[in-house]
């Protein structure tokens, strides 16, 4: 059985920062591609960052430079420290694997106000 489950998110005022964790079960978690998927209530759905097996990492323009994505392969985790956080970063943060796209975690919600 396949599953995600992210955790760390929480409310954190604008310039600060979160650390996103998320535990996979059911993979061959360090042979995946794992990415980070965001989803904000009318804007839709976007991937901003991902990692490779091998640990190569890459970035949408909007988060690169704040955002850093890691793994650890020997507790099937990946991460996403998150930096200098602004309010349009407010969405649910999932963590996906991307030839298991259609297996979701039930997500954690970033909610960046003042």
């Amino acid at each position: 059985q396949v599953t995600f489950v992210e955790s760390g998110g929480g409310l954190v005022q604008p310039g600060g920062s979160l650390r996103l964790s998320c535990a996979a079960s059911g993979i061959d978690f360090s042979r995946e591609t794992m990415g980070w998927y965001r989803q904000s209530p009318g804007l839709g759905g976007d991937w901003i960052a991902f990692i490779v097996d091998d640990s190569s990492a890459y970035y949408v323009d909007s988060v690169k430079g704040r955002f850093t994505i890691s793994r650890d392969n020997a507790a099937n985790t990946v991460y996403l420290q998150m930096n200098s956080l602004k309010p349009e970063d407010t969405a649910v943060y999932y963590c996906k694997a991307v030839l298991w796209e259609d297996y979701w975690g039930q997500g954690t919600q970033v909610t960046v106000s003042s």
